[in-house]
Order: structure tokens, then C-alpha cells, then sequence
């Protein structure tokens, strides 16, 4: 295998190269739900916005299980892979395979035989009921595309090939909007066709991408050799992938619990809230995967013990983030209620103001959370994942806690929920600098 161009030379230039496509590749990810949103929202009406926005919660956190795991192995491949160490990256292979795989299974059985007591826990409103529940159980049945499509990004990008996950992804997202209109204005077929279009396009780029890799990239495959158990191998893959997946559902369940208070306040704030957080993902999402591209790099050096690289990257990566979100931040404060018309008709006055209230509150604190994806990636790397669940278990707590406590209190209502976000972000942050000085002071 070739050297990664993360472990020499120019690292601004080649965090970037490398994080872009990642950038580019969720964004087009984003566009599964998005388009979903967008044209529910424009032909089945308000109900239907909130019933899909919720569902979007959910599927949030049951995709952020399998992408915690994925990411898990990944950090464990870049190591291997920065040690040049390929035997014991294919041995790796093989058995994070089989075991997110049969993962993905069980909780794909899970939720379907679960799916009336997960309803009853969003407090879902009685008129929004069915409707959730045809959109779930055909959604459902995309669980198994996702896994197929992380596991093979995360392997990819682990050795540095961030490019392919981008095409398969760009496909798959076209082909979505294309069958959204098909299916949702042509055919008529309610919620239920938004779902069909978007697991068939997950399929698409989860089934292609893992032929594509077959294919393209043999010399990933594991061999007969590599195809037993290897305790120790499995022992470190376990390790990452569980504190990963941890604190990534860790992050999402938090954010269920919130959807369920927010759905206490009934359709019009669910509405917005289902629109507002679209706009919220598309706004941090890009320092969400450059904190993920800066993961690998840390890995990879890490493995190669270059730790005078780890330390540039870290000055680079860190006033990188601070730019772009000081920019998003600005963008989102200006222009809210133009971005909420994207989702919402204009009539829907209610909904559009409190969108916009939303957005004011958490898009002047971006940065906050950019920081936090970037030391969720550095702890991730330097084999201390226990350290992100810590910092998630933080932010998350802090916002749960808070969001039940501050919108109790009739003069702020669901103000209180929003307020709580970049106040569990700070903490978060705080900790996790702190953190890592003392382990710089210390020599580790």
C-alpha cells in the first residue's frame, strides 16, 4: 500500500484535501432527509413535516449506533495502517465486519418489533401517530444500506480515500430527490413514499460502494489468513468501536429525549423544530467531518509516532474550525427566516417565527461545537475514546437536564430548550481542554 498523504507534507493543505470530499459526501447525506422534509413539507402539509421531522430524530440516533462502530474501527485501521502494520488491519477487517453486521441485525429487528412503545416514548401527538408509523416501518428496512455504506466510508477514509464515498453518495442523493417527487407528488403515496425513496437510494450507494471496494481496493480484503479469530485484535476493535458508538448514541440519545419535550409543546413547535435543525445540521455539519478527516490524521501520525505533526495539526485544525463557524454563525444569524421558507410555506407564520427564534439561539454559538467535534476526533485517535464518551456524556447531560429544568419556567418555555445547547457545549469544551493539558503536562 502507498504512504497516506496525511503522514507528510504540507497538513493545512492536506487536512483539507482530505476533508473535503468527507464535507461534500454528508452534505449530499443530509439531502436524504432534507428532500424528505422539503417536499413533505411543500405537498403533505404541517402534520406530515412534524411526523418525518421526528422520525428524523429517531433515525438519527439509530444510524449514529452503527456510524459509532464504524468510526470506531476506523480509527483502529488508521493506526494499523500508520504502523504499516497490514496483516493486523485485515485481521480487523474481518472481524469488525461480522460483528457490526450482526449488530446492525439485532437492532434492526429491535425496532420493528418496538415500534409502537418507541412512538409512545417521543410523546408523539395522537394526530401525528400514523402518520409516524407508516413512515417508520418502511424506514426501517434502510438500516442494513447504512451500515453497508459507513462501514465501507470509514474503511476507505482510514487509509485516506475520502473521494469515493463523495460519488456513490452524490448518486444516491440525486436518485433520492428524483424518487421523492415520483413517488410523493406523482404517485401520490403519502409518507410512505418519501421512506421508499430514501431506502432505495441508501442501498444504492451502501450495496455499490461495498462491491466498488471489492473491486477497486483488493488488497483491503482479508485473506484466508486474516478470516479467524484473533482475541487481542478483536479485544482493540471492540475497545474503539463501543466508546465510539457510546458516544455517539450517547450524543443522539440526548437529542431524543429533547425531540420528546419538544414534541410536549405540540405541531407548531415540532414543525419548526423538525425545519430549524435541518438548517442546524447543514450549518455544522462540515466542521463535523473536518473534526472526523482530522481524526485520521491524528491516527495515522499517531501510529507513525509523529508527534511534532500532531502538534501542528492541532494549531492548524483548531483556527481552521474557529473561521468557518465564525462565518456560519454569521450566515445562519442573518438569513434564518429566509432559510426556514425553504422548508415551510410563507403562510405558516407561527412556524417560520419560531424556527427563526431557534436558529438565533444556537447559530451564534457554532463554535462551540465545532471545538468539541474536533477533541471528540483527537481523544478518538490517541486511543482514549472513553474521554469522548466523557465529554458527550457532558454536553448532552448538561442540555437534558437543563431543557426539562429552564422550560418550566413560564417565562421561557421552549426558550429554555434551546438555551440549554451551547451551555452544555461550553462545559463540554472546558473539560476537554483541560484534559488535555494535563496530559501534555504530563508527558502522554
Amino acid at each position: 500500500m502507498q504512504e497516506s498523504k496525511l503522514l507528510s507534507g504540507s497538513i493545512t493543505k492536506s487536512l483539507l484535501i482530505f476533508a473535503l470530499p468527507m464535507i461534500a459526501g454528508n452534505l449530499l447525506q443530509q439531502c436524504y432527509n432534507i428532500a424528505d422534509t422539503i417536499i413533505v413539507g411543500r405537498f403533505l402539509g404541517a402534520d406530515a413535516l412534524a411526523a418525518v421531522g421526528s422520525s428524523y430524530t429517531l433515525m438519527t440516533f439509530l444510524t449514529s449506533i452503527i456510524l459509532g462502530l464504524c468510526m470506531g474501527s476506523g480509527a483502529s485501521f488508521s493506526i494499523s495502517f500508520g504502523q504499516q502494520d497490514f496483516d493486523r488491519m485485515k485481521s480487523g477487517i474481518f472481524q469488525s465486519f461480522v460483528f457490526i453486521g450482526a449488530v446492525t441485525v439485532v437492532l434492526n429487528a429491535a425496532v420493528f418489533i418496538g415500534i409502537d412503545g418507541i412512538i409512545w416514548f417521543l410523546r408523539v401527538p395522537g394526530s401525528i401517530t400514523g402518520l409516524m408509523k407508516d413512515y417508520l416501518l418502511i424506514i426501517f428496512a434502510g438500516i442494513i444500506g447504512t451500515f453497508l455504506y459507513n462501514y465501507f466510508a470509514c474503511l476507505l477514509r482510514s487509509v485516506g480515500n475520502s473521494r469515493a464515498p463523495l460519488l456513490f453518495l452524490a448518486v444516491s442523493a440525486v436518485m433520492n430527490i428524483v424518487l421523492d417527487l415520483v413517488f410523493v407528488v406523482i404517485f401520490r403515496w403519502g409518507v410512505g413514499g418519501a421512506a421508499f425513496a430514501t431506502i432505495l437510494s441508501q442501498y444504492v450507494s451502501g450495496a455499490g460502494l461495498a462491491f466498488y471496494t471489492k473491486v477497486r481496493f483488493p488488497e483491503l480484503m482479508p485473506g484466508r489468513q486474516h478470516r479467524k479469530w484473533d482475541q487481542s485484535i478483536f479485544h482493540e476493535i471492540t475497545s474503539f468501536s463501543f466508546l465510539t458508538c457510546l458516544q455517539q448514541s450517547v450524543m443522539n440519545f440526548g437529542i431524543l429525549m429533547v425531540q420528546g419535550l419538544v414534541n410536549s409543546f405540540g405541531p407548531v413547535i415540532m414543525a419548526a423544530f423538525a425545519a430549524a435543525v435541518k438548517i442546524d445540521s447543514f450549518a455544522y455539519m462540515p466542521v463535523q467531518d473536518f473534526g472526523n478527516a482530522f481524526s485520521t490524521f491524528i491516527a495515522q501520525n499517531y501510529g507513525a509516532k509523529k508527534e511534532d505533526r500532531i502538534r501542528q495539526g492541532m494549531k492548524s485544525a483548531f483556527l481552521c474550525a474557529f473561521v468557518f463557524c465564525l462565518l456560519i454563525s454569521l450566515l445562519v444569524c442573518l438569513f434564518a427566516e429566509p432559510l426556514m421558507k425553504i422548508f415551510v410555506s410563507s403562510e405558516e407564520t407561527e412556524i417560520i417565527a419560531a424556527g427563526v427564534h431557534y436558529l438565533h439561539i444556537e447559530g451564534a454559538f457554532y463554535f462551540g461545537i465545532g471545538l468539541l467535534f474536533l477533541l471528540y476526533g483527537l481523544y478518538r485517535a490517541i486511543a482514549r475514546p472513553s474521554m469522548s464518551v466523557v465529554l458527550t456524556v457532558i454536553s448532552l447531560g448538561t442540555r437534558v437536564a437543563l431543557a426539562y429544568l429552564l422550560s418550566a419556567i413560564p417565562q421561557l418555555g421552549v426558550t429554555g430548550i434551546w438555551m440549554s445547547v451551547p451551555i452544555g457545549w461550553a462545559l463540554a469544551d472546558l473539560t476537554g481542554v483541560v484534559y488535555y493539558m494535563h496530559l501534555t503536562r504530563k508527558g502522554k
